[in-house]
């Protein structure tokens, strides 16, 4: 084997290594951040609900934050 050779297949298992390496990075990081865009969307749907059930329904609900936008 020549050192050209043995060169040049030490960059494909090098560049093998780090492509895998990127991808396992991107699919972590994917579910991370996945996850907590879920967490963040179940809380403004709680705080939601909460805000309905607090006023006694939508249109009470409208007329609070009209209320609240406007200062009256």
């Amino acid at each position: 084997m020549t050192h050209a050779s043995l060169a040049k297949s030490r960059n494909q298992t090098r560049s093998v290594a780090q492509a895998t390496t990127d991808t396992r990075i991107a699919t972590g990081a994917l579910a991370t951040f996945g996850t907590l865009s879920t967490l963040v969307g179940l809380w403004a749907v709680a705080c939601f609900v909460g805000a309905l059930l607090a006023t006694g329904g939508p249109i009470a609900l409208a007329q609070a934050w009209i209320s609240a936008v406007t200062g009256g």
